[in-house]
């Protein structure tokens, strides 16, 4: 009996045991009770009843990557292409996850590529080169919208490789090194406009400096011929007015002989015969003159007819 005791409570150990859950970070466990949905059991332990409640699935809530293959699609303009996505999106109910539909990756896949022939059809080849930023925006606003009943949210869609047919990058790839070339001409058409441009602003700027540079020359030329003009000038008058100055001093100093002179005759008291012989004297700087008339006063003329009288008796004698 002790026995049996014994087993029956080992058996309901390992019941125990083996219906203790703990679900860990970031995971749901979704419980059936009797194949209906009980109820959803996030992070934490958790003890469910044997036989009765199972766990129906086991969630992942972090955010997921899906890297679809390349899907063929035709643009506006009837060209094939092969795009490939990648979808990121999260899990935020676990019921609806489990239960909205079968196989959800490959619903995803599918909605996926629905929609991405959808909007590239309506785009034309250049267009769906060049937006990927809209492409990729409008299939995560389709996606999100329609996964919501799933109990997903997709956060974005990439657009990771669009390879369009061979001819087409062949074509591509001569219109680029077309392009290319033409922007080479233009770069080197533009370098070698600026570059005569340059050449000719530097011409002009040098012959602008060299015509500052002969009218600066020619100003102080004409300035320093105007101050040596005023220097010779004002030589010529410094000399001038010390020959005249000279000139006065020199009269001034004969007249001033003169005066002096006078005055000391004057002063002697001179007979009639000095007056006479000083008359005489005078007589004679007068005529050594260049004057070509002499008047002689009747004075003179006695004084000089006595002076010759004298002179022939002391002859005789």
């Amino acid at each position: 009996m002790e026995y049996v005791i014994g087993i029956i409570l080992i058996v309901i150990f390992v019941l125990i045991v083996a219906n203790f859950k703990i679900v860990p970070q970031a995971q749901v466990y979704v419980i059936e009770r009797l194949g209906t949905f009980n109820r959803e059991m996030h992070t934490g332990p958790h003890i469910i009843i044997p036989f009765i409640d199972k766990v129906a699935k086991k969630v992942s809530i972090k955010e997921q990557v899906a890297d679809f293959k390349p899907q063929p699609v035709i643009t506006k303009d009837n060209v094939t292409m092969q795009i490939d996505t990648v979808v990121f999106f999260q899990i935020t109910n676990a019921k609806l996850y489990t239960y909205g539909v079968e196989r959800p990756i490959a619903a995803i896949e599918n909605l996926t590529a629905t929609t991405l022939r959808n909007i590239i059809g309506e785009l034309e080849l250049d267009a769906t080169l060049t937006s990927r930023d809209t492409i990729n925006n409008k299939i995560t606003a389709i996606l999100d919208e329609a996964t919501d009943r799933w109990g997903i949210k997709v956060n974005r869609v990439e657009l990771k490789n669009i390879i369009p047919p061979k001819e087409i990058q062949d074509a591509m790839e001569k219109q680029m090194k077309a392009e290319r070339e033409r922007r080479e001409k233009i770069l080197q058409a533009e370098g070698e406009k600026k570059s005569q441009i340059l050449v000719a602003e530097g011409e002009k700027e040098s012959k602008i400096l060299r015509a500052e540079a002969d009218k600066q020359a020619e100003i102080l030329k004409a300035e320093a011929e105007k101050e040596a003009m005023i220097l010779r000038a004002s030589a010529v008058k410094d000399q001038k007015i010390l020959e005249a100055e000279g000139e006065a001093q020199a009269i001034e100093k004969v007249q001033g002989a003169l005066a002096e002179a006078l005055v000391k005759l004057t002063a002697s008291n001179p007979s009639e015969k000095v007056l006479t012989l000083k008359s005489l004297e005078a007589f004679e700087k007068a005529a050594d003159g260049k004057a070509t008339k002499i008047i002689i006063p009747s004075e003179i003329q006695g004084i000089a007819g006595l002076a010759a009288g004298i002179k022939a008796i002391a002859e005789n004698n």
